[in-house]
């Protein structure tokens, strides 16, 4: 009998969408353009899908006043609010690819991410948490300061002709966002139609920096193409239609915000809901209540956070039913709960990468129990999955392997980097995820842990997620993160950070003492920190090597390199 091979290709009675952003929102205001579209809690705001329309329009009838023309960038630096959603559509209604700048982003990433992308034009936050944007758009580009509003000519960054501002006074050559609507007459209203004549669906719409744990960060490209149709699918595995209305705590500046999150909404006429300017678990629990929120996106940190706060049983969270955790390995039990105790008995598990529009796996509202807990669903419609050994050669289902997926999904490349897209997808256009999985029978995938993740101990692979999984079963543990260091007899040590429930206490033998017996002694931790958080980015995914290179430092070790 012939194994069958960990590959699979995802089907639908649904075709593929071939249409631009614009001509998407026109098709949902036209079904659903009295229905609430957008809430933006935090700035006080209530659109219906026809005003939201309106205001699209006057920003994107600014914007082509400015000069602005298909295949120009515009980047967008910026904590959640309305101006970044109408900052998306106005910009895909001209065809503008819109570059997502990393709000966490300081004054070196921000310079190279404005440089590699060549913006026109940025519309920014004034401040945010720690960082105040006007100040550093004043360090890097001091000539806005003296030069008349939109007519930067900037030294460091010379593509960049204006910057926009929301929500405050401005001075200098700085614009107010308003100006940009303001900037448009009735002509440039007019000239929209003509305008979105001209565009393609495979016209690149958006440029995401990755994260870039190693190196510069590489701007994914996408497409309206591959960004609504994504949108659209993620939707769908949840059911969603007019009546829901969607809690968007994660980013907009990542996929999970403005592909899962608003283009999921779109294309399905359902509300999307903003609980405030980035997450916070009492902003969340009072939106989900006050809103009657169906549907709530989040990171597993971002779940965690929500069940363990102490007013978590005085909010009415009934009216939940589904959404979708993801951005990071989902542990399974802090899955049952947001089952049990959020009333999300429909919540869906997604997985995926920037550079495939992201998703590419997703449970259904109906999968049985242990598939929504243990693994991450069954691929996409119009989505191809291989799991391939280090030969590149299909290994067979239940064998672990590097993660392929090939389809609509897959971006256009790096922009600008013609090697690392190379690297990144294959002759035979393959995007090599870096991911390890496992397929099984029915086609459910189990994401095992990353190819770089792997700690090689004496010989021994060990992989963290099966002791991650293994030490969430304490009571006392909250969050726990496992990763390598560096050891001059082994290679590798196991290092666990663990983050305590309030009020628990543990130390480091009590927690070997836990693994002792339960699991392979190569397999214990070596060494134990207990922390309050994580280092983490924006989107709340964990940064592994922030903490391998701070244990390293710690433990004075050195790590050793082979010929």
């Amino acid at each position: 009998m012939r194994e069958t091979k960990s590959y699979v290709c995802g089907t639908s009675d649904t075709p593929l969408q071939y249409r631009t952003i614009g001509e998407a929102l026109d098709e949902t205001v036209r079904r659903f353009g009295e229905r609430d579209a957008l809430v933006s809690r935090h700035q006080g705001i209530r659109w219906n899908w026809k005003t939201f329309a309106a205001e699209v329009d006057k920003v994107a009838a600014g914007l082509c006043a400015m000069g602005l023309r298909k295949g120009d960038r515009v980047g967008i630096w910026s904590p959640n609010n309305a101006e970044w959603i109408l900052t998306q559509f106005a910009t895909a209604r001209l065809g503008v690819i819109l570059v997502n700048i990393n709000p966490a982003y300081r004054l070196s990433e921000l310079d190279y991410a404005l440089n590699k992308a060549g913006c026109r034009g940025l519309v920014i936050a004034d401040r945010f948490k720690a960082s105040d944007y006007v100040d550093m758009i004043r360090t890097l580009a001091p000539e806005i300061a003296d030069c008349p509003k939109g007519k930067l000519r900037s030294g460091a960054i010379p593509n960049l002709e204006w910057v926009a501002v929301i929500g405050a006074k401005v001075t200098g050559g700085f614009l107010a966002f308003a100006d940009i609507a303001g900037a448009g007459s009735q002509t440039d209203l007019a000239a929209l139609p003509a305008i979105a004549a001209t565009l393609s669906p495979d016209d690149p719409i958006n440029i995401q920096f990755t994260s870039g744990t190693t190196g510069s960060p590489k701007g994914a490209t996408l497409t309206h193409h591959n960004i609504l149709n994504n949108g659209y699918f993620v939707g769908a595995r949840q059911d969603l239609s007019e009546a829901d209305r969607l809690c968007i705590p994660v980013p907009l500046y990542h996929c999970f915000g403005m592909v899962m999150g608003v283009l999921g909404c779109l294309t399905h006429g359902a509300c999307m809901v903003l609980p405030g300017d980035s997450f916070d678990p009492v902003a969340v629990l009072q939106a989900v209540a006050a809103e009657k929120c169906t549907a709530l996106y989040g990171v597993p940190t971002m779940f965690i956070a929500i069940l363990d706060h102490p007013d978590f049983d005085t909010f009415d969270l009934s009216i939940l039913r589904t959404g979708v955790m993801a951005g990071s390995p989902c542990p399974v039990e802090v899955m049952k709960k947001v089952i049990s105790r959020m009333h999300m008995a429909e919540v869906t598990i997604c997985y995926g990468m920037t550079e495939t529009s992201p998703v590419s796996f997703q449970s259904t509202t109906d999968d049985p129990l242990d598939k929504r807990v243990g693994t991450v669903g069954q691929v996409h419609p119009y989505v191809e999955i291989m799991i391939i050994d280090e030969a590149g050669c299909p290994v067979p289902r239940g064998v672990q392997g590097e993660l392929c997926t090939r389809g609509y999904s897959v971006m256009r490349g790096y922009w600008d980097d013609e090697a690392q897209t190379r690297e990144a997808i294959d002759a035979a256009g393959w995007m090599h995820t870096g991911d390890l999985a496992t397929m099984d029978r029915e086609g459910y995938v189990n994401i095992t842990g990353r190819l770089k993740d792997m700690i090689i101990r004496g010989g021994e692979n060990i992989y963290p997620r099966e002791i991650e999984e293994y030490l969430y079963r304490h009571e006392d543990i909250q969050d726990v993160q496992v990763f390598g260091v560096p050891d001059a007899k082994y290679g590798e040590e196991i290092c666990a950070w663990v983050v305590l429930r309030e009020g628990a206490r543990m130390d480091e033998a009590i927690l070997k003492a836990f693994c002792k017996g339960q699991i392979a002694h190569y397999k214990v931790p070596r060494y134990v920190r207990f922390v309050d958080t994580f280092p983490m980015t924006v989107t709340g995914k964990i940064q592994k090597f922030v903490m391998r290179s701070t244990m390293a430092d710690e433990l004075k070790i050195r790590e050793q390199t082979t010929a």
